[in-house]
């Protein structure tokens, strides 16, 4: 009796076993009890990097890479199936038309791919900082740079609200200058400058423009502004011609998560620049 009881432990433990050990795939037996959880889990889109290689078909729909010899690499009907998931479900920008239009493009006869070192690309983050004990935030746009055999990130331009309008010269009061005798009172008359306040631009050299990332640096290095952490950050693509796109990160149950395109534009001629402008607030 013992002996039998033995071996029916046995069996038993084998069985479990077994099942365990086949749980990872997606067999007859586990397909209902685990396909939610591993389909979100391939679903979604961690990293930005991923976004790259599902965009140009460089990964199977397992997560894995796929080899540059691999029949399935950069293929178009990976890529349209794959492109099609990685857009915002919940965007408002982004018309079924539109990404049709897209998704055919980018993967027809003469495809696009995205090159993760190609430029025409950056990051805006969004940064807290703490100025004078008071909650501010700074938007920092990313650019990343060739640096010897690699890259980095760098901060390419700053927005913010005081320092994106400290001053916009007003070329309808031309009497704002300093009177070419000015010298001759050694210059005394600057009190009336220095209390222009926002019109003390106006005395300044033709074309200047403040530099916002001067006054930026200004302020972190002598303590008026403290580092608190990034409360949000897209990206924008410049890189394929004829569109520009934007992703954002997606934290939200469900498979339509990560990182997703959450704005698509058509550009037409000469829109590119006056998009990029617009972004940086450079107009």
């Amino acid at each position: 009796m013992m002996q039998q009881k033995i071996i029916v432990f046995v069996w038993l433990m084998m069985a479990a076993t077994e099942i365990f050990a086949q749980s990872d795939e997606l067999t007859p037996y586990n397909r209902g009890r685990f396909q939610y959880d591993e389909t979100s889990f391939y679903a979604e889109t961690k990293q930005v990097n991923q976004f790259f290689r599902r965009f140009n078909g460089e990964e199977n729909l397992r997560g894995a890479r796929t080899a540059t010899d691999d029949p399935q690499y950069r293929d178009a009907d990976l890529r349209r199936r794959y492109i099609n998931g990685l857009f915002d479900e919940q965007s408002d920008n982004l018309p079924p038309m539109l990404k049709r239009a897209f998704v055919a493009d980018v993967t027809g006869d003469d495809p696009k791919f995205l090159d993760f070192h190609g430029g025409e690309w950056f990051g805006e983050a969004t940064v807290r900082f703490t100025r004078n004990g008071k909650e501010v935030f700074l938007t920092l746009f990313m650019q990343l740079v060739p640096d010897n055999l690699g890259s980095k990130w760098v901060i390419d331009e700053v927005k913010h609200y005081p320092y994106d309008y400290l001053y916009h010269r007003d070329d309808k009061s031309p009497s704002r200058f300093l009177h070419p005798l000015s010298h001759e009172l050694d210059f005394m008359n600057l009190d009336r400058v220095f209390a222009s306040e926002e019109h003390i631009g106006d005395y300044f050299k033709k074309g200047f423009a403040p530099d916002k990332l001067s006054i930026f640096l200004y302020e972190l290095r002598n303590g008026t502004l403290k580092f608190n952490y990034v409360s949000g950050l897209k990206f924008h693509f410049f890189q394929l011609d004829g569109w520009y796109f934007e992703i954002s990160e997606f934290n939200r149950p469900g498979n339509n998560r990560g990182w997703l395109i959450s704005n698509l534009i058509r550009l037409e001629e000469g829109q590119q620049e006056s998009l990029k402008n617009f972004i940086y607030n450079l107009d």
